[in-house]
């Protein structure tokens, strides 16, 4: 049986998550250019995603 592949999303918030590749994205979520395993997508937002605030935080001088 293959394994499931995922994809890297983020919002517009610049939050990340994963989500099942064969799955229709949620509204508000985009592909953030990174599929694989979910080890390897979560092993992927834990490189990429290093300050934890939506963006709309980080921008405000937060």
């Amino acid at each position: 049986m293959a394994e499931t592949r995922f994809l890297v999303v983020r919002n517009d918030e610049e939050q990340y998550s994963i989500w099942s590749a064969d799955r229709d994205l949620p509204a508000g979520w985009h592909e953030a250019g990174f599929a694989g395993t979910r080890e390897e997508c979560l092993a992927h937002i834990d490189t990429v995603w290093t300050d934890m605030r939506p963006r709309s935080v980080r921008e405000a001088g937060a």
